[in-house]
């Protein structure tokens, strides 16, 4: 498939506060994060659908390397000259990666074969997920103050193979398949001795500040953060894990707000908004609604989730406004927001609303759509100052405003929520594949507003033999 490079600039909404919020990129050594040492459990063989705006009815887009598998023997924990050796073998392959420059422009351009240190694992990347924040730093250039002063390569959704591991690495071996949580704090800050690592301020996070990121074939990262998937779970579902851990964080701090039978409204039906409508769902929330300015995003939400209500936005119409045909569709009867008066049925309204998109006019109608003393969850992030958020309205129906940075301690329950689709299939967001050799199409296909793109990853199939 040939894309034809973009002629006119989008918005992007980065949609994920998990990926890449306003964090200064420094130095770290370690990570927090602990491994469940449990062996997975097999599970029956799947494999990511392959599907375009509607998963129901039009054909995938599919583009295939012509070879197949990554096929290893298990070799015992490296030493050094073992690491030398394996990385020199390695080097006969080429590492192509995806980078983009200060002047807003991508290449696929080879990088050297990192050597893992002590702590480290070396991973064949099989697949990569392309996020809204990739899409930003390369049209923008910038993502708050996270700015691109010097070449780095994108990506920060992954799933590959173990193929060695450093000296100190005990919880992984060469085989192991696993998925990538991109983000390696100091571990020695107050906040990481917390808990709270999302929050360190010394992170290196894939695919920006400098930190090279996973849109090529051979990374090393931190084992500790290197979860592994089960045998039946594919390389595209374990690179889900990443965009569905923004949502599982967003969720853990909505305790007592999603839930069986409590009505949800999400904001943005991208793909960070559609996690957030599967996991809505899987909580057991109802009746969801979502909303969004795109009508063909809509229908591939309706056919990803039937059941759901949908609301087109339109830009003509006041915030208030919106949320009164909103919260309409709940069933709730008209109220007078300016005097502070509330419905007669206010408690059928949205006790939660998940704003995915980071637009501040998203923003102010998920606050006067929320039901008083319900939780306004901010999980897109957008520009750096908003000033228009009602704080009046929100102080006097005492709605809990919230926000959320990346994620922490949520792998091991995406990877069990993804296993075998029995709590959430996130499969038919996959709509475009390509091959690593095609990472400058496949941005471009996200960036052309002709092709219906919702989650697009770029695989390598590359058979390497050690």
């Amino acid at each position: 498939m040939h894309v034809q490079p973009r002629v006119h600039p989008r918005s992007y909404a980065c949609s994920t506060a998990g990926c890449l919020f306003l964090t200064p990129q420094r130095n770290a050594v370690s990570a927090v994060s602990t491994i469940n040492n449990e062996p997975w459990k097999a599970s029956k063989n799947s494999k990511a659908k392959q599907s375009t705006m509607s998963p129901a009815a039009i054909e995938p887009v599919h583009i295939e390397n012509s070879t197949r598998g990554t096929e290893l023997k298990q070799r015992k924990p490296l030493d050094p000259n073992d690491a030398a050796a394996i990385v020199q073998k390695l080097s006969a392959y080429g590492n192509p990666a995806l980078h983009v420059t200060p002047d807003h422009k991508i290449h696929l351009q080879p990088v050297e074969v990192p050597t893992p240190t002590p702590h480290e694992a070396l991973i064949h990347v099989r697949c990569t997920g392309v996020c809204g924040s990739d899409m930003h730093l390369w049209h923008r250039g910038a993502i708050g103050p996270l700015v691109v002063d010097r070449p780095c390569v994108l990506g920060h959704e992954p799933a590959g193979v173990v193929l060695a591991v450093g000296a100190a690495v005990t919880n992984l071996k060469p085989g192991d398949r696993v998925a990538l949580e991109p983000g390696v704090p100091c571990r020695d800050c107050w906040l990481c001795e917390k808990g709270k690592y999302n929050l360190c301020e010394d992170v290196k996070f894939l695919g920006v500040g400098g930190v090279h990121g996973t849109i090529r074939r051979f990374v090393t990262h931190d084992a500790k953060l290197c979860h592994k998937i089960p045998d039946g779970m594919s390389f595209a579902q374990g690179a889900l894990a990443e965009p569905l851990s923004v949502i599982l964080h967003a969720a853990n701090q909505c305790t007592g707000s999603l839930g069986i039978g409590k009505p949800a409204s999400i904001c943005g039906a991208g793909p960070i908004g559609l996690c957030a409508l599967a996991a809505a769902r899987a909580s057991g929330s109802w009746p969801i609604l979502i909303t969004d300015v795109d009508q063909s995003k809509l229908d591939f939400a309706k056919a990803f989730c039937p059941g759901i209500l949908t609301y087109k936005v339109d830009f003509h119409k006041s915030a208030i406004q919106a949320s009164e045909e909103i919260r309409a569709a709940f069933g709730c009867l008209p109220r007078g927001v300016e005097k502070g008066v509330p419905s007669p049925n206010e408690y059928v309204a949205p006790s939660t609303v998940l704003e995915c998109t980071g637009v501040e006019s998203s923003v102010v109608t998920a606050a006067y759509t929320c039901r008083r003393n319900g939780l306004v969850m901010v999980v897109g992030v957008g520009r750096s100052i908003m000033n228009n958020l009602p704080f009046m309205h929100l102080s006097l129906a005492e709605i809990d405003l919230r926000f959320i940075n990346r994620y922490s301690d949520t792998w091991p329950a995406a990877i069990n929520a993804l296993d075998n689709g029995n709590v959430i299939n996130l499969d038919a967001m996959v709509t475009h594949t390509f091959p690593l050799e095609q990472a400058v199409q496949a941005m471009e296909a996200c960036a052309d507003p002709n092709e219906p793109t919702v989650k697009v990853h770029i695989v390598d199939d590359t058979p390497i033999s050690l």
